[in-house]
């Protein structure tokens, strides 16, 4: 497997781990005010899509998919953001963040200026839920064939 060293997403798991495959791995980020804010990263270190292989493309969507469906069976978003931008990082990874009507910059992007306040008990709820999320989108990816 190839690693680039000094590369965060080769050197660190680069959030909490939530799910390990042989081929990728799921973390939570801890973003402010995101509190649904997940990554699938690829374990290999290529910077973009065209990169991988059509089977390795197809895994990965397939397993984005999957945390996307479980964020939303769970948690009821707006919206779905899905992005692989790697401009910061070029390592390549999917970000899947579940939106929220409430939060400070919807319905704009994650990145734009804040629109309101952080509604602390909201995003607390989404907190509370989260460790039984998890638990559906381990299970999901588990019984597939990742």
């Amino acid at each position: 497997m190839t690693r680039v060293q000094g590369c965060p997403l080769c050197d660190e798991t680069g959030g909490r781990l939530v799910h390990d495959a042989t081929k990728f791995r799921v973390i939570h980020a801890v973003e402010a005010g995101f509190p649904a804010f997940y990554r699938v990263v690829w374990k290999e270190h290529v910077a973009e899509w065209s990169e991988l292989s059509s089977a390795d493309r197809s895994l990965c969507m397939d397993a984005v998919a999957v945390v996307e469906q479980s964020l939303r069976d769970a948690l009821a978003p707006a919206k779905i953001n899905l992005a692989a931008l790697g401009n910061m990082v070029p390592h390549l990874h999917w970000h899947v963040i579940a939106r929220f009507d409430w939060d400070t910059r919807f319905p704009a992007p994650v990145w734009a200026p804040a629109q309101r306040e952080r509604d602390a008990a909201r995003e607390a709820a989404v907190e509370a839920a989260l460790p039984a999320v998890e638990r559906d989108m381990v299970q999901r990816l588990s019984s597939r064939s990742f």
